[in-house]
């Protein structure tokens, strides 16, 4: 089960590689709209809580509660038997399995997951560039890949319509497996404590200062 998880987050956090790159859909003034609805959503986002569950490629599921705190601060904190936990400090995304040993350090900037921790939010134009819109009854789907890099993987932010609020992400990964992480019992606007953003590795051990005595 761990390994399964671990294959799960690497589908979720990190960059791939060698896949034929998302076909982009031309988009239409509505498009154009709600993507804009999004944008100003994510910018309009100080912190949220909720919990969520994840659902890895081959179907298997784990809970936890999510944190996030824009710009740059995340955490998922998977529920016990799980040994896993998630932090975005605002410069690395560090994915810690307890079990297994090191923790992973990833620049957040090279992740999916910060396009929804950076300070100013642009689905479409710079770095990023949306591939689709897809309207659904009630649901709006806005699918985003990176401009120079498109063939890396995809994430799909999935959005309530009314109220316009973020319910969902997929990531889909080069080899085209979708990692899903569905919010619910979302509160947003909370105090968060900025401990909650912070790794500590439990392994690491402060060097013995020689003194000289």
């Amino acid at each position: 089960m761990r390994r399964i998880l671990l294959l799960a987050l690497a589908a979720l956090f990190a960059t791939a590689a060698q896949a034929a790159s998302p076909a982009r859909t031309p988009l239409t003034p509505q498009d154009k709209a709600d993507i804009a609805r999004a944008e100003d959503y994510l910018n309009g986002v100080t912190t949220l809580k909720a919990r969520f569950l994840q659902v890895s490629p081959n179907g298997s599921s784990v809970e936890g509660d999510a944190y996030l705190s824009r710009p740059g601060k995340l955490r998922l904190q998977y529920d016990p038997p799980s040994p896993l936990l998630v932090v975005a400090d605002g410069s690395f995304l560090i994915v810690h399995d307890s079990q297994l040993g090191e923790p992973s350090y990833i620049p957040l900037g090279s992740t999916p997951a910060g396009i929804l921790v950076r300070p100013g939010v642009k689905l479409d134009g710079g770095d990023v560039t949306v591939t689709r819109v897809v309207r659904q009854p009630g649901v709006v789907r806005i699918s985003v890949v990176e401009a120079e890099d498109p063939a890396a993987g995809e994430i799909t932010l999935v959005f309530s319509d009314k109220p316009f609020l973020l319910r969902q992400w997929q990531i889909k990964d080069a080899q085209h497996q979708v990692t899903t992480v569905s919010l619910y019992q979302a509160q947003s606007g909370l105090s968060l404590d900025s401990k909650l953003f912070e790794f500590k590795n439990p392994k690491f051990t402060a060097p013995t200062l020689n003194t000289g005595n």
